[in-house]
């Protein structure tokens, strides 16, 4: 079981992570989502987790782009679905048609699209797909979301009513408006509108003249609205018919309310569904801001992260348009505990975080930006005692918080933790506080735990010099100029370069040897010899890096001349057997000729078989003859090395084989890439990369440059999209 603790998800930052993935979300459901992510507790969890976020990443690649999630709350509508004899009205009803189509839609694309986003789909199959919804709302609803006419035969009715009222009232006013507009007594306006009715702008001298109810009259006083007298009885008979109307709408929507109710849970499903795959997605677009991968997850317990950034601060970095550091760090059985030394400002701190954010992220689903090969187990538990620990409301002391965080530490600390400590040991008597520090990490490594200190103690160096699975580390700085290089290096622990900080900072040297006399000799050669060590060490890297370089070129050079003057051998070896094969055939033709010329000559048939027979017994003496136990052995030595090379090749095989298979299965757990035009691909198993130019019925033309070839899609992998 994972448990990770507030303190350690304050410690790290956290909630500035989720802040900003909250930020990405469409819905505000999901950014609330967002904004309470935490490390998940099963690897299962996080598994599915992990790979939604990778497939939904790889869908900007593909054709297939996943389709619109966003959606209002239902939570009102949800709630009165809740409340017995209530009702929605359309304005719910839309919402409810919206977030229904939009999560069939969704499920549609994913069960389409299985091959490309099989984890996606296995978790949309959890939610069920219904058009039951949308087809009782669509049965009362029009496409503007306005209550149909024929939504009951009651509300046809009235409708029906109420229109040829409408049109006689307008008949009526429009009479009256033309007569009084004639006799003068109207304002510009001739008419307006007073509580949904249609009044006559009557001048104020000519009110007395108009008759019909006064409604009310302008600012001015000038203006009077008379609604006219014809009117009124159609403006009653209209109001009561537009309130039967309102209650047959109210009996609609009951009616059509008590048919949903019994879906209450599927819509709280779909919201729930539709937030989720917005955290998804929010979370793969923060990734593509950081460059992130999702690394190896191991088995084993192993933390390897080449090339690690800090997203934090990459992103801040990156606005700045300032170049962010990455670091490099591994811990596995062999090399637990790692003690980070040397002086401040130099980044000891930042790879701590680093490691300890990254760690977060990961176990709470979210890509990181580390390189691709980089390889990371999942811990139970995540210990951190990093920044100010002074403790305000419990009116605790710096190294009295450091203690009881310690005591909670040993509690905790086992061989699935991973414990991260900045300035280990500090806050008490440098040698007690020191001493103290040391006993903790000795029951710390004991325990088998993986961690990694920062610390100025050398007590802490050298018994990470000591013992066998622990091992010191320091940020590099430039020997001249004293400024950071913000590299970790492993194997060697760090001076602090105190007095050469503050002599670069323009402290008098008088003050600085004044300090080293109240210092210890003893440890003032000490941090003298790791400065010294580190300075060397800068100087050796350089000349080493150098070295190598030269060393490369020389052994390239020196397999270019051996491969050359292998070559020369055999051509000379293979000449010089052709030229002695050809002088004895020249010697054996002279021979024949000669007794050609002879046989010419005398023509004496028997003398010239014996001349022939004496050539052919001379060389025959010359080949060595072997008996039939000889041949048979040497027919058997042939035969056994053919077996072995047979047997070689079998092995050689079955290894390609399964490495086949391997690659296979890695490549069907990827999500699939959809081909598109222009696209450049290469056969499977093949080097020669191509350009698409058609794609048609699982067929693509793949351009070569000299020739063109038809292969089935099937057959061909992706490399590069086309730049556009």
């Amino acid at each position: 079981m994972i448990r990770i603790s507030e303190k350690t998800l304050k410690d790290l930052e956290f909630d500035a992570i989720l802040n900003h993935i909250a930020e990405l979300c469409n819905t505000d459901y999901g950014r609330s989502k967002a904004l309470q992510v935490v490390p998940l507790e099963s690897e299962q969890k996080l598994e599915i987790a992990l790979q939604e976020v990778y497939e939904y990443k790889s869908s900007y690649l593909n054709d297939a782009k996943i389709p619109n999630h966003g959606f209002d709350s239902i939570n009102k509508e949800i709630q009165l679905l809740y409340i017995e004899n209530t009702f929605l009205e359309t304005s719910n009803l839309k919402k409810l048609i919206a977030i229904s189509s939009t999560n069939n839609e969704l499920l549609a694309f994913f069960k389409a699209n299985k091959q490309l986003y099989p984890i996606l789909y296995q978790t949309s199959t959890k939610v069920p797909f219904t058009k039951e919804i949308i087809s009782l709302i669509d049965a009362v609803l029009d496409k503007f979301g306005e209550i149909k006419d024929n939504a009951s035969p009651t509300l046809l009715s009235l409708r029906k009513q109420i229109n040829s009222v409408q049109g006689k009232l307008n008949g009526s006013f429009g009479k009256d408006l033309t007569r009084y507009n004639s006799f003068g007594y109207l304002d510009d306006i001739k008419e307006s509108v007073v509580d949904n009715r249609r009044v006559l702008a009557v001048k104020s001298m000519y009110r007395r003249k108009v008759k019909g109810a006064i409604m009310g009259n302008s600012k001015t006083g000038s203006i009077v609205y008379i609604e006219p007298e014809a009117t009124l009885q159609f403006s009653r008979e209209l109001s009561n018919l537009q309130y039967e109307e309102r209650e047959e709408i109210v009996k609609i929507l009951k009616e059509l309310t008590n048919q949903l109710r019994p879906f209450s849970e599927l819509l709280q499903q779909y919201q729930e569904y539709l937030s989720h795959i917005d955290l998804v997605s929010a979370k793969s677009k923060y990734a593509t801001k950081l460059n992130a991968v999702l690394p190896k997850i191991t088995k084993s317990r192993e933390l390897t992260l080449n090339e690690a950034y800090h997203p934090l601060l990459y992103l801040s970095n990156q606005n700045k348009g300032e170049k962010t550091f990455p670091q490099t760090i591994s811990l596995d059985q062999n090399n637990r505990i790692i003690v980070i030394s040397g002086p401040n400002a130099g980044g000891k701190s930042i790879t701590l975080k680093t490691i300890g954010l990254l760690q977060l992220m990961l176990q709470s689903g979210m890509l990181i930006p580390v390189h691709e090969y980089s390889r990371m187990c999942l811990f139970d538990i995540i210990l951190t005692d990093i920044g100010d620990n002074q403790s305000i409301e419990n009116h605790l002391s710096t190294y009295s918080y450091r203690l009881k965080n310690m005591n909670y530490f040993l509690r905790k600390c086992n061989d699935k933790t991973l414990f991260l400590i900045d300035e280990f040991g500090t806050g008490s008597d440098p040698e007690l506080g020191g001493a103290l520090a040391e006993a903790f990490l000795e029951v710390f490594y004991e325990r088998e735990s993986f961690g990694i200190i920062t610390t100025h103690y050398a007590n802490l160096k050298m018994l990470a010099n000591e013992l066998p699975n622990m091992t010191n580390a320091n940020m590099l700085f430039d020997a001249k100029t004293l400024e950071p290089l913000f590299k970790l290096y492993l194997g060697e622990a760090g001076s602090s370069f105190t007095f050469e900080v503050a002599q670069k900072n323009g402290i008098p040297y008088s003050l600085i040897n004044k300090a080293k006399k109240k210092v210890k000799r003893g440890k003032i050669r000490f941090d003298k010899s790791i400065a010294n060590l580190q300075k060397e060490r800068s100087k050796l890297q350089k000349t080493t890096s150098i070295l190598k370089t030269k060393e490369q070129k020389a052994e390239e050079e020196k397999d270019r001349l051996e491969k050359t003057n292998e070559r020369v051998q055999q051509k000379l070896e293979s000449y010089q057997e052709l030229y002695d094969s050809n002088q004895r055939m020249i010697y054996l033709g002279k021979k024949i000729d000669d007794l050609n010329e002879k046989y010419f000559n005398n023509k004496k048939k028997r003398e010239l078989i014996d001349e022939f027979m004496k050539i052919v017994q001379v060389e025959n003496s010359k080949r060595k003859k072997q008996s039939a136990k000889q041949r048979t052995i040497q027919i058997e030595k042939k035969k056994k090395v053919v077996d072995e090379v047979e047997k070689k090749v079998k092995v050689i095989r079955e290894k390609k084989k399964k490495e086949k298979k391997k690659e296979k299965l890695l490549e069907e757990k990827k999500p699939k890439v959809a081909l598109k035009i222009g696209d450049r691909v290469r056969m499977i198993d093949g080097k020669s990369i191509g350009t698409i130019d058609t794609l048609e019925k699982g067929k693509a033309v793949v351009n070569y440059g000299i020739f063109t070839t038809n292969v089935a899609v099937e057959q061909l992998e992706f490399v590069e999209r086309k730049k556009r």
